[in-house]
């Protein structure tokens, strides 16, 4: 699976993005989809995922009432719309994949989309 993250950019804090990550390569309805971030100096952490199924999904308490994961099948790509921006939300956003359910390691990375939130 191939994974092109795009969306990001500057955004003051209360402002909204949709990230978008396209993936290729694989059969696109089998994976579960998930996007986690990494800001200066921290580890990535998770932010959101969708089943395979688009049924469950998970969010980090961090985010949780802010930001949606949603996924087209028809263009094979996953959004994360992101709502109520804060500044410790400013990080690289990365998509990955991984086949079978949501939970644990993801196999497949996108190259990362910067956001950033002025205060």
């Amino acid at each position: 699976v191939q994974l092109q993250a795009s969306g990001g950019g500057l955004v003051q804090a209360g402002g909204s993005l949709r990230l978008s990550c396209a993936a290729s390569g694989r059969t696109f309805s089998s994976y579960a989809m998930g996007w986690f971030r990494q800001a200066p100096g921290k580890e990535r952490e998770f932010v959101a995922a969708i089943s395979w199924s688009g049924v469950s999904r998970d969010y980090a308490d961090s985010v949780k009432g802010r930001f949606t994961i949603s996924r087209d099948y028809a263009k094979n790509t996953v959004y994360l719309q992101m709502n109520v921006l804060k500044p410790e939300d400013m990080a690289v956003y990365y998509c990955a994949a991984r086949y079978g359910s949501i939970k644990g390691a993801y196999n497949y990375w996108g190259q990362g989309t910067q956001v950033t939130v002025s205060s």
